[in-house]
């Protein structure tokens, strides 16, 4: 189906699918964390912390990288993740639920709504504090943590709310890549800054003048901006998503540009013998790995706090106020001033509690929030002080927020048998 300016919309079925695999990945984490969890709290802890610290070194000529398992994992593998996220942006801006302003309006202002507020809640809580730092800690909500518990009410859950959520996480994703490039970057190297822009600059191109048809040229263009990042005090994370802004949506078709094959078949889009474009293949390419590889992995070496070594303390407290209180207030009050002034309208079959119950879902911040803590808080004990106040917040909210939508849909249920 398409809208107007020959937009593509996305379909019910390819929406399904799309939450179906997020869902499966937000279950998957779970037992990683669960497992991380156990075992740092086990008499086998030693060799959970030999795993994390375990050194691994790759040369190549004179250049040598020397990390730790945990650190390759969070500045190398997450980058991976980084680039599939930049590539969801992308379509979602063009060809998605962000593309019409007005179905975006919603998801964009309850979004920006669900990151201030908790960030606020944060500040306060660690005013004038060693923990300052981390306001950035409670700010991102994790997708497929959150569609993973919304699986467990299976239809009862009108499609419309799982595709709001989904697209405030996406804004959400966004807005952490700009705070992490902002405010968690520093020690700017000029050398290295400049390989990045670079390669940067030479994937914007082969975009634009090849239409991008060979993706191996953008993963060797992207290990030299990943490097150029890495080592010139900028998180890899910002040079991933700026490499996926770069991938072209649509395919070449024997030099007559068509539309990336994201419609379904006989829509008029894109020809049944074109090829996908080059955002869809990789994204298609990336999926299987972040989802079934890289994030458990980097749930299972981050996740796993000893609770002995961590007490509570302020930055604990804000992660978890700002997750569990800040994110559904902001995320409600901000969608309530959005339909009250006629700028957005709730999603269909969607109400008020609905929207209170995807406001604590949004309240489970697991990748981003953790992400983000071991940025602010490396190699300090308010490091794992976070870690605690994200992991209890975010099984709170998923609680709260299955069992009010829960109970929501079973008033829906009495009142359609009635």
């Amino acid at each position: 189906m398409t809208g107007g300016k020959g937009r593509v919309r996305p379909v019910p079925g390819a929406w399904q699918e799309f939450l179906a695999s997020e869902a499966g990945a937000g279950i998957l984490l779970i037992a990683c964390a669960v497992i991380a969890m156990i075992w740092a709290n086990s008499p086998a802890y030693e060799g959970y912390r030999a795993l994390k610290e375990l050194p691994v070194a790759l040369r190549l000529g004179s250049m040598e990288l020397d990390m730790t398992l945990a650190e390759w994992v969070k500045h190398g593998l997450m980058s991976i993740f980084f680039l599939a996220v930049g590539l969801e942006i992308k379509r979602e801006l063009l060809a998605g639920e962000l593309a019409d302003p007005r179905r975006a309006a919603l998801a964009v202002i309850a979004a920006v709504g669900g990151m201030v507020v908790p960030a606020a809640i944060y500040s306060v809580v660690n005013a004038g504090g060693p923990g300052a730092p981390g306001w950035g800690v409670p700010m991102a909500t994790d997708i497929a943590f959150a569609l993973g518990v919304l699986s467990l009410l299976g239809p009862r859950v009108p499609v419309g709310l799982k595709v709001f959520l989904t697209a405030v996480a996406i804004v959400d994703d966004l807005g952490a890549v700009l705070v992490i490039a902002l405010f968690y970057s520093g020690g700017l190297q000029p050398g290295p800054l400049l390989l990045m822009a670079v390669a940067l600059a030479g994937a914007l191109l082969y975009g634009r003048l090849a239409r991008g048809q060979h993706l191996a040229v953008y993963l060797a263009l992207g290990l030299l901006a990943w490097y150029g990042s890495l080592q010139g005090g900028i998180s890899p994370s910002v040079a991933a998503v700026l490499l996926a802004l770069t991938v072209p949506m649509e395919a070449t078709e024997r030099g007559v540009p068509t539309r990336g094959a994201g419609g379904p078949a006989g829509s008029g889009t894109t020809p049944a013998h074109a090829a996908a474009g080059p955002l869809h293949r990789l994204e298609h390419m990336l999926s299987p790995w972040v989802t079934y590889a890289i994030l458990p992995l980097f749930a299972l070496l981050t996740a796993g706090v000893s609770l002995d070594a961590a007490s509570p303390s302020r930055v604990t407290m804000g992660a978890f106020l700002g997750l569990l209180l800040g994110k559904p207030a902001g995320l409600l009050g901000a969608s309530w001033l959005a339909v009250r002034a006629g700028w957005a309208s709730l999603p269909a079959g969607t109400g008020w509690s609905a929207m209170a119950g995807a406001g604590l879902l949004a309240g489970i911040g697991f990748t981003m929030s953790l992400f983000i803590a071991g940025l602010a808080f490396d190699g300090t004990p308010y490091l794992d002080q976070a870690k605690i106040g994200v992991l209890t917040a975010s099984a709170v909210a998923g609680i709260a927020g299955l069992a009010v939508l829960g109970a929501g849909a079973a008033r829906s249920a009495t009142r359609s048998a009635r």
